[in-house]
């Protein structure tokens, strides 16, 4: 077995074990459904439908899943209620097939801007040391930017990360402007010949215009600099606060072009269904999913191995 193979073998270890809480709410949840039923009738599927949303799928996207369904039952004419996960697990299929793996060691534009959004909470600065360790893990260089100047707290916590993964952090005092620390960031990044920068920013939603103007300066900045910069739009979601992480992707793309999504704490709640409804409801694929904590358990997503997991007996 290569390398690789061993490689992927662990992050999919990793990934069941980071979904156990979800998988074993979600396959229970399924199988009380079919319980005693030989046959996929209307209340099989009302007691689908009440068992996707308790799962945090989202009532938009627990009901194209059943008018799915309910079609496929329609013209196969007899279903059992055996088959059902079948058809369930292909449906979900169908809706987080956006994106795919990548890999770390990909070539991307040099240097790789990426932007870092998100409220105070998720996981934001966490995320961004993780994924700058596994950008030089992979051989590349890296420069973090500590464009959140409103929180002191920030500021420091991506220093630490910084000097945790080995990786140069741009920064400012406390209350500085962030496009100015953005413009540091990719300066430097540009004149180290880095491969990737990635910038934090402030995670205020309270005032959506703004926050608009905050981001959209920061991009006009950078882009005197890179003029493509920001090549990807990173929004850091919490999984763990289900319907709650679907309302920020809702208010977050509304004032930034959100073109990637990272999902955390997915190893800490029975929510991991809300996966699937964010891959639905909106037009950006998830990128990263946090299962765990150590420095390797924020891993890129691969849709099919994640509706494996979700499916798989514990």
């Amino acid at each position: 077995m290569g390398l690789f193979s061993i490689f992927k073998k662990t992050e999919k270890a990793t990934l069941d074990k980071g979904l156990e809480q979800t998988k074993s709410s979600f396959l229970s949840k399924i199988t009380r459904v079919v319980a005693g039923k030989s046959s996929v009738d209307a209340s099989v599927l009302d007691n689908l439908e009440e068992a996707l949303i308790s799962a945090d799928v989202s009532v938009n996207t627990t009901l194209k899943i059943i008018e799915n369904i309910e079609e496929r039952v329609a013209l196969d004419k007899y279903v059992g209620a055996s088959e059902l996960k079948s058809i369930l697990k292909d449906e979900i299929a169908k809706l987080v097939t956006k994106g795919g793996p990548v890999d770390f060691t990909a070539e991307l534009p040099k240097p790789y801007v990426m932007l870092v959004v998100g409220v105070n909470g998720v996981g934001k600065t966490t995320s961004i040391g993780k994924i700058a360790h596994q950008f030089k893990a992979a051989g590349k260089s890296v420069v973090l930017g500590a464009a959140d100047t409103f929180r002191a707290a920030a500021i420091d916590q991506l220093k630490i990360w910084g000097e945790r993964v080995g990786v140069p952090v741009v920064s400012q005092s406390m209350g500085s402007d962030p496009a100015s620390v953005a413009f540091d960031a990719v300066s430097s990044a540009k004149s180290k010949d880095a491969d990737v920068v990635i910038i934090d920013t402030a995670g205020r939603l309270h005032n959506k215009s703004g926050l608009m103007a905050e981001l959209g300066k920061i991009k006009r900045v950078m882009s005197k600099v890179i003029p493509e910069a920001p090549h990807e739009v990173l929004l850091v979601l919490d999984a763990s606060t289900g319907q709650n992480a679907i309302e920020q992707a809702k208010q977050f793309t509304e004032v930034t072009n959100v073109n990637a999504i990272a999902l955390t704490k997915l190893d800490g709640t029975a929510k991991g269904g809300v996966v699937i409804g964010i891959s639905d409801q909106f037009d950006v694929p998830v990128k990263y999913v946090g299962v765990g904590e150590q420095m390797n358990d924020l891993q890129l997503f691969d849709p099919q191995v994640f509706v494996d997991s979700l499916f798989e007996e514990l």
